[in-house]
Parts: C-alpha cells; structure tokens; sequence
C-alpha cells in the first residue's frame, strides 16, 4: 500500500505491509471487494489506476474490463513481488505495469487516468489521497474505492496507529457517498459490501463516482 508522509514513518508502513505479503492472498475477502468495485466501472478504459494495489485482487480483476493498461502502484516491495509472481499466470499478455510507488502523489500526470481503483486502503492513506486521485482522473473519468464502516474499524495496535486521523471514516452509506461528493466528485454512490464466511461478519462501504 502507499502512503504520504516522511521517510520514517514510509519504512514503518513499508515493513508492516511487506511482512504480510505471504500470507495475503488467504484472506477471500480481499478480491470480493475488488471485484465489487471493478463491476462499477465502465468498459475499455484507456488507463485504470489501481491504487494500494496489494498483491493485486483489484488489478487483476480490471482485465475483464478490457482496459488498454492498468498501472498498479504499491508501497510495499513485497506485495509488488507477490503480485508479479502471480501476472505469470493471471495476466500472460502484460497489460498490468506493476510499481513501488507512492499514493499521494501518484506517478501519473494530470487527467491521464480513466479510472481509478483502490480498495479498502483509503484508511491508512488519509484524505489527501481523494485530491490525488482527481488530479490523475480525466473529466469523466470513473472512481471506486472500498472504506471500513466506522462501527468495524479498529485504530488499535501498530496498524491503527498508522492511519491518518484527518478522514472522517463513514458510518452510514449517505456519509460514505460524501467523502467523495466533499472531495469534489460528481454523482457519487454507495453500498455495503458484506461477506459472511464462516463465524465472521466482514463489511465495507463500496463508493462510486466520477470526476
């Protein structure tokens, strides 16, 4: 994933999240919240961007699209690896350009993107991160981002730690749908993505909008 901030606290976030790199893919809910958020963008985009691409659920779910190319970005050296090994199998054309890369700013230049993806990062990547992706979108273009409902998420522990304290994170759909409406964002949407697998509940607010 990526992150703002100084050099310190991008190692920090970079160690924790290349620690979890081996055993990320276990975790199912993961590409059902990316392909949520996939199958509410439009077709053919030019340029998708996936940002906190992790080892790729949302990158990876992009191909049905038929996009031109998916840039995916993340901070974690490990997660980029993992998601490398895995294009060998999942995308044998090349159409995903995988980075080490930071998410605010983003290595794209104004207006190039299409799309923009990012799921259930937006937590640790703070509100700058939704100026950022207007930067990059082209009037038009089509967002989708995943964020935890305010009654689930936990800032505890390192983890909690590290998420930026300027994003008012959403308790209902209506305040989901207005972190990107505030940010400027046009006819923004939200849902509630649940997965009930075994004895956990896990749930996420799906947003929709565009530039």
């Amino acid at each position: 994933m990526k992150f703002a901030g100084h050099q310190h606290y991008g190692e920090l976030v970079s160690d924790l999240f290349d620690a979890q790199a081996p055993g990320y893919d276990e975790d199912l809910f993961h590409p059902l919240v990316a392909g949520t958020l996939i199958d509410g963008l439009s077709p053919e985009p030019a340029l998708l961007v996936d940002v906190a691409t992790g080892t790729g659920a949302a990158a990876f779910a992009a191909l049905r699209l038929a996009p031109a190319s998916v840039l995916a970005v993340d901070f974690s050296p490990a997660m980029i690896e993992r998601a490398r090994e895995k294009a060998a199998q999942l995308d044998p054309e090349g159409r995903i350009r995988w980075q080490v890369a930071t998410a605010v700013p983003l290595p794209v230049g104004d207006g190039e993107a299409d799309a923009v993806v990012c799921a259930s990062a937006l937590h640790f990547l703070g509100a700058t991160a939704l100026a950022e992706w207007r930067r990059v979108l082209r009037p038009g273009g089509r967002l989708a981002f995943s964020i935890s409902l305010a009654s689930r998420l936990r800032r505890e522990g390192a983890m909690g730690e590290l998420m930026p304290k300027d994003l008012r994170i959403p308790a209902t759909v209506e305040e989901a749908a207005a972190l990107a409406t505030d940010a400027g964002f046009h006819r923004a949407t939200a849902r509630v993505v649940t997965s009930d697998r075994g004895d956990r509940i896990r749930q996420v607010f799906a947003v929709f909008a565009e530039a």
